[in-house]
């Protein structure tokens, strides 16, 4: 598919359009977030058992990693902007699912569709944006790339907590925020440009598979296990999380959870934006350092059953998380050609979702057997060997002989 960035409709221009895809970026992350600090309310209110959570959790990855692997280049064949407004659609209808639920089968049915929206959201909004981006700043969409999704979940996360903790009886009042942005962004992305020429094969398009390029393959190799660990720690974090700061602090505090989910993606979103212009080698080892030094403090934190030094392991490894996962798409993302880089995105997501949920998962299973400690620690002694590879595998590939494209850009 053809590049044609220099086709406009009246309506944004590109600067403008650039910017209004990044809050997409954010906001569709941020409604992903929302109702993590939530679930322990929900359980109160309506008596279900902890499983149901996990369920709720797995039904939303589910659906999200069948999006990306059916309509993930969709937008390779049909357009950017039609693509970013169904999904912009969809979402706009689990928000009302959410604001309207009144049992955890409408949470399951809400997050169902929410994960198709996301999912086909990924590939299709993450390219848009390395198109659209503006000249005089290259390589701010591929940052932009790896910083929404964590700034967004970060933010998500905090406004939902912060909006229950102000008003305890309104649940569902960051559903209602979300719902008037998200209809105030399908008017600004009907008014952007396009960027893509429509192509055939639109129907092959959709069969379920993983798309890396054969340039790409040598270096996912190594590379890939680092979007791995930084994603099953966010599913840690995300799904036993309110968990294991209740069971260290004794109260149900949903400011404290959504302080927790801050911690981690906040702090990488943050990080992302800073390490911007570093060379990628160096950003995805740092990132990999840093999760090894977060992960060991996590553990010593779970161990000593010190809250402290648990949220501040947390801030530690919320620099490997954003470093890790930049690192990987600067490494990866420049080596594929224009027409492939939704599929690339959308396979990079899938191996991140797939490690964001399966182990989480299983954690919520054996924690019900061994207990919450010790299945948090196993968890993050996991994550801290995935670090570990990746920065085996840095070191084995720069001493023979690094050539000059190993790095990424």
């Amino acid at each position: 598919m053809s590049a044609v960035p220099s086709r406009r409709r009246r309506g944004l221009p590109a600067p403008v359009a650039f910017w209004v895809q990044a809050s997409v970026l954010v906001v569709l992350m941020a409604a992903s977030s929302a109702p993590s600090p939530l679930y322990p309310l929900y359980q109160e209110l309506w008596g279900f058992p902890p499983v149901v959570i996990t369920v709720v959790f797995a039904a939303y990855v589910l659906a999200l990693l069948t999006a990306l692997l059916t309509v993930g280049s969709l937008s390779d064949h049909l357009g950017r902007r039609p693509v970013v407004l169904a999904c912009l659609g969809l979402e706009i209808v689990s928000m009302l699912v959410f604001d309207l639920a009144g049992s955890e089968a409408a949470l399951v049915a809400a997050r169902l569709v929410q994960g198709v929206a996301t999912g086909a959201a990924m590939g299709a909004l993450g390219t848009y944006l390395i198109e659209l981006e503006p000249p005089a700043r290259p390589g701010l969409g591929t940052v932009l790339n790896g910083a929404g999704p964590t700034l967004g979940l970060a933010a998500g996360a905090v406004a939902s907590s912060l909006i229950v903790a102000a008003a305890p009886g309104a649940v569902h009042s960051i559903y209602v925020v979300l719902l008037a942005v998200l209809v105030l962004q399908v008017v600004a992305t009907a008014l952007g440009p396009e960027t893509v020429e429509r192509t055939p094969g639109i129907l092959a398009s959709l069969r379920p598979r993983v798309q890396f390029p054969p340039a790409v393959r040598r270096s996912a190799l190594w590379v890939l296990p680092a979007a791995a660990a930084t994603w099953s720690l966010g599913g840690l974090v995300l799904s036993l999380g309110p968990s294991v700061v209740r069971s260290m602090t004794g109260e149900d505090s949903v400011v404290l959870t959504g302080l927790l989910v801050a911690a981690l993606t906040g702090t990488g979103g943050l990080t992302t934006l800073l390490l911007g212009p570093v060379r990628a080698a160096r950003v995805l080892v740092f990132g990999m350092s840093t999760l090894v030094v977060g992960m060991a403090a996590t553990v010593a934190g779970l161990l000593t059953g010190s809250v402290g030094l648990y949220f501040a392991a947390t801030v530690v490894a919320g620099v490997g998380f954003g470093a890790g996962f930049l690192g990987v798409l600067r490494t990866l993302l420049p080596q594929a050609a224009p027409h492939q880089r939704a599929g690339l995105l959308s396979a990079i997501y899938v191996v991140s979702y797939l490690a964001n949920s399966i182990p989480a998962v299983a954690a919520g299973a054996l924690a019900e057997r061994i207990g919450l400690v010790p299945t948090a620690v196993g968890y993050a002694g996991m994550v801290l060997l995935l670090a570990l590879f990746v920065l085996a595998g840095q070191a084995v590939q720069a001493r023979p002989s690094a050539g000059p494209g190993s790095a990424g850009s």
